[in-house]
């Protein structure tokens, strides 16, 4: 039986829009890829940074405690 020109020009046109979305696919998944990366590394930066504030959070608060430890029992007119 010969091919029928219709259904392979068809087929042929299919098959080339397959390729053409599969690559756009393929294009944004990079794309979304390598944007998911970049904010895991925003976050990772993120946080350091908290965990930087509350390392510094509990020496001034340790601070405090002991400028207060240190004023219990003096009179306030002792000056």
């Amino acid at each position: 039986m010969p091919e029928d020109p219709i259904a392979h020009s068809e087929h042929a046109a299919l098959t080339r829009h397959f390729e053409e979305v599969e690559e756009r696919h393929d294009r944004e998944f990079g794309i979304i890829k390598s944007d998911l990366t970049a904010v895991r590394l925003q976050i990772g930066n993120l946080d350091q940074k908290v965990e930087a504030l509350d390392k510094k959070i509990d020496r001034n608060q340790a601070q405090i405690i002991e400028l207060l430890t240190q004023l219990v029992g003096q009179r306030p007119d002792a000056g």
